[in-house]
């Protein structure tokens, strides 16, 4: 007699997966703490503590007591850009190591260890342009991207190396692309906001000449849009029973509402500094949840069969 047994697949990681799945969770958190810091700077207007790049003065690569805090705390963002670097190099030596070598690691681990020195390339000439308006929106915004490579690594380090399969019907799948692109849309009119109003990150520095009450009433209608839709998606993925992607779309949903009431706040209370450093980090999270959302609608399962055939040997007849 014969017997078949399913089984189901299971996926198993080695330790240095586990590490290197660490050390990706780790390089989000520590892109989202420079994008903070970097808006402390902002916020104390110590953009140009440093005044020039890549030395914090002519004649020095650190800061001096002469420049009082500004100097101290442009400089200590600085700093921290190297601590970044090194976790980003840890990602990135530990996909080199990994053996056998999991395909679509390496090109995210060097988009992120790359994308470290090239944002700080683009601070550098912020202040090499005294903060121009359009340049501290680019660091900004280039920040962003990087958050998004280190996502993107971290997910696939927690994922199977199968073929992608989707979660959700394609309309949906299409709903949720819209829905992250949106979500980028505001973020880019958030730099436009930021660099009509009042905090420049040094007295001196100019704005981009914007209307703040216009360009801050085209971000909220981008907020609006953005909430609608995200509410759209979570009632969609319900209705086709979708419960992992529903709870992706709650979470950005929340997080979406959370971020606008700060928004809305800072607005009438006339941008007080904690405020605005609270709506960058929500900024972050936004984006995070919305990539949530987007990957939420399909999966990798593990290569090779899902079913193990298990034969039982017949009984030998006894005389």
């Amino acid at each position: 007699m014969r017997r078949i047994r399913s089984v189901k697949p299971s996926v198993r990681f080695p330790a240095s997966a586990s590490l290197l799945r660490r050390l990706a969770y780790a390089s989000i958190i520590a892109n989202v703490a420079i994008v903070v810091t970097g808006g402390a700077v902002r916020l104390t207007a110590s953009g140009l503590g440093c005044p020039t790049w890549p030395r914090c003065t002519d004649g020095s690569y650190v800061t001096t007591p002469e420049m009082g805090a500004h100097g101290v705390i442009e400089f200590g963002n600085r700093l921290l850009t190297f601590a970044v670097g090194i976790i980003a190099l840890a990602v990135l030596l530990a996909v080199l190591a990994q053996r056998p070598r999991r395909r679509g690691l390496l090109p995210l681990a060097l988009a992120v260890f790359l994308g470290i020195p090239a944002q700080a390339v683009i601070g550098g000439i912020t202040v090499l342009t005294n903060l121009n308006p359009w340049v501290v929106g680019l660091h900004f915004l280039a920040s962003m991207l990087v958050i998004a490579a280190a996502y993107a690594l971290w997910r696939r380090t927690v994922e199977p190396d199968g073929p992608t399969t989707p979660t959700v019907p394609a309309p949906l799948r299409t709903l949720a692309l819209l829905t992250t692109l949106v979500s980028a849309a505001v973020l880019v009119v958030g730099t436009w906001v930021t660099g009509s109003g009042p905090h420049a990150g040094d007295q001196g520095a100019a704005r981009n000449g914007l209307a703040p009450e216009a360009i801050s009433q085209v971000h909220a209608d981008g907020v609006f849009l953005l909430v609608g839709l995200s509410v759209a998606l979570l009632f969609a993925f319900r209705a086709v029973g979708a419960a992992r992607a529903a709870r992706a779309a709650a979470v950005l949903v929340a997080v979406e509402l959370g971020q606008g009431l700060i928004g809305f706040v800072q607005y009438f209370t006339h941008l007080p500094a904690v405020l605005v450093a609270a709506h960058m980090l929500g900024s972050c999270l936004v984006l995070l949840a919305s990539l949530a959302v987007l990957w939420s609608t399909r999966e990798r399962r593990p290569v090779g069969p899902a079913t193990e055939f298990v034969r039982e040997q017949p009984v030998p007849a006894t005389a």
